[in-house]
């Protein structure tokens, strides 16, 4: 998409070429007529993915969100500037009129990977609908505690969210987390000061896990070197059998002194003794990170 220069939909046959297309990835860079004549021709799309470069104009490509039959994986990135946002006289379409065209696939979307830059009220109220999901990525970080129960998705298999939002992370998972075979954190480069409540929202994440994922095989999780921790760590390892990969990130969360390096060794004994006495057998992948080393002489 991103190298069409002429109006290929007129071509002759060009309804017989397109109307079988059922994976498209494009960007928003694309003149809107060029959605609409996708429209007119491709209504069985199975996996779209949008890269948002130009967030002035969403009518060309909504109208092509909105004619899918048949759509499986919705996927939607925002990479341009953030500070085209703050420009003078520089007019932000709404996400409004996507969402209202993702809408009408509620029903049959399995995948949904979100990734929005502002915020638009409208997803609260769609985001629930989405009963038949598989995949989800998000951040919901413009939305309550009340709403995140409002999204209840018990065939959800993969959930994907951002590191600094454990409690709703953990809200999805005791209300989704009997099928859930992956819960991943982003970024990797973990910053425990973005997370509020980190000692007690972490702990209540590795809880949840332990209580509602039987079938978790990869996973990341973001603790504090607590007794705790490592407490519901070990039942997390103990219960979840099925367990592949688990990226391990765990930080001392105390400000008033520098850790020592005595500690750091600490900290990385207790996580081994914790690995080696519990950890499942079928494991195959620990990754690490944080306030702690481990010692050869361990």
């Amino acid at each position: 998409m991103r190298s069409i220069r002429h109006q290929i939909f007129y071509f002759p046959e060009a309804k017989f070429r397109f109307e079988s297309l059922c994976e498209l990835k494009c960007d928003t860079s694309v003149d809107s007529s060029y959605f609409y004549g996708l429209a007119h021709l491709c209504q069985y799309i199975q996996r779209l993915v949008i890269v948002n470069t130009d967030p002035s104009d969403y009518y060309g490509v909504s109208k092509l969100i909105e004619v899918q039959k048949n759509l499986k994986y919705f996927g939607w990135k925002d990479v341009h500037s953030i500070y085209r946002l703050y420009q003078p006289g520089y007019i932000i379409e709404s996400y409004k009129q996507i969402l209202l065209a993702l809408e009408k696939s509620a029903n049959i979307i399995n995948h949904l990977n979100l990734n929005f830059m502002s915020i638009d009220r409208t997803l609260q109220r769609v985001l629930p609908k989405f009963h038949k999901l598989k995949t989800l990525a998000y951040n919901f970080n413009n939305f309550s505690e009340e709403q995140i129960k409002m999204c209840v998705y018990r065939d959800l298999e993969i959930l994907k969210i951002d590191h600094y939002a454990l409690k709703a992370a953990s809200i999805m998972i005791e209300n989704n987390g009997g099928c859930l075979k992956k819960i991943l954190l982003e970024p990797y480069d973990f910053d425990k000061h973005e997370v509020v409540n980190f000692n007690e929202d972490s702990l209540i994440f590795i809880r949840n896990i332990h209580k509602n994922c039987p079938s978790i095989e990869y996973l990341c999780l973001i603790f504090s070197p607590s007794n705790e921790h490592f407490a519901e760590l070990e039942k997390l390892l103990k219960n979840c059998q099925n367990l592949k990969s688990l990226l391990l990130a765990m930080f001392d969360y105390t400000y008033y002194k520098e850790l020592t390096h005595k500690e750091i060794l600490e900290y990385g004994e207790n996580l081994l003794r914790i690995l080696f006495s519990s950890a499942p057998t079928n494991i195959k992948e620990f990754r690490f990170c944080g306030d702690f080393e481990f010692s050869l002489k361990f």
